[in-house]
């Protein structure tokens, strides 16, 4: 197994100042990427690129909040002053609020939508233009979106949040029949239980008992498990894609 095809890539990371996002930086630039970090905090991307940088990894640093289009844009400004065009695309910012809907939390609501799919949508509309043209000079091109088991698996409480992850799994699935023919391989990422800082965003304490008690029943998949599948997926011929991967801890069924 080889991810020697890694090398020289530059790729753009969203949510990369914690969970999957910065384990996904960390490992494509230990094969040899240049990994244009984006997030909102700032210290965090500082202190991940200084990281990434001590082992020789090639980072740069972009404090950018997905959820404001005029944010992404001047995102796209600052990596190509430094990296020129990138050829690969990590959509792992997202937000995690479980609540009943009958509790009517609109703020919750419109927060997830807002980052989960509409950030996702300002990322892909910015980068994509990258991406088909590193696929037209022959490179491989990838976008990869990181959606969730809760796209597929109804689990009380989680209504909304797994809507927006079902809107981006869907969102794949189509992308796939408009970049696939360009060259440009999607793949659709949805992670079961998943060691990340998104359990700690819940304010409900009976829904974040639960969510422990299941990582104590289930051992959980950390985010390095998910960034080693990001690496194999993009490291492949560039005719081949992995379209659609979930990945599960053994015992969730």
């Amino acid at each position: 197994m080889t991810y020697d095809t890694l090398t020289g890539r530059t790729a753009v990371i969203t949510g990369a100042a914690s969970g999957m996002g910065a384990a996904t930086a960390r490992s494509l630039a230990a094969h040899g990427v240049r990994v244009a970090l984006l997030a909102r905090r700032a210290e965090r991307l500082t202190e991940l690129a200084t990281t990434i940088e001590a082992a020789e990894g090639q980072a740069l640093a972009v404090a950018t909040d997905v959820t404001d289009a005029a944010s992404v844009t001047a995102a796209v400004e600052q990596v190509h002053a430094a990296y020129g065009e990138v050829d690969l695309v990590v959509n792992a910012a997202g937000v995690m609020l479980p609540n009943p809907v009958t509790e009517g939390r609109a703020d919750e609501w419109q927060r997830m939508f807002d980052t989960n799919v509409t950030g996702a949508l300002h990322v892909i509309r910015a980068f994509t233009p990258d991406l088909i043209a590193a696929a037209a000079a022959g490179r491989t091109a990838d976008l990869v979106n990181i959606s969730s088991i809760g796209a597929h698996i109804a689990f009380p409480h989680y209504a909304v949040y797994g809507a927006t992850k079902a809107a981006l799994t869907y969102l794949s699935q189509s992308l796939r029949t408009e970049l696939g023919p360009r060259d440009v391989r999607v793949t659709n990422i949805e992670p079961g239980l998943t060691d990340t800082e998104l359990g700690g965003h819940i304010d409900n304490p009976e829904l974040s008992g639960q969510l422990d008690g299941m990582f104590d029943a289930l051992i959980g998949l950390s985010a390095d498990d998910i960034a080693d599948l990001i690496a194999y997926t993009t490291s492949r011929a560039r005719h081949v894609n992995l379209r659609q991967a979930i990945v599960l801890p053994t015992r969730q069924a």
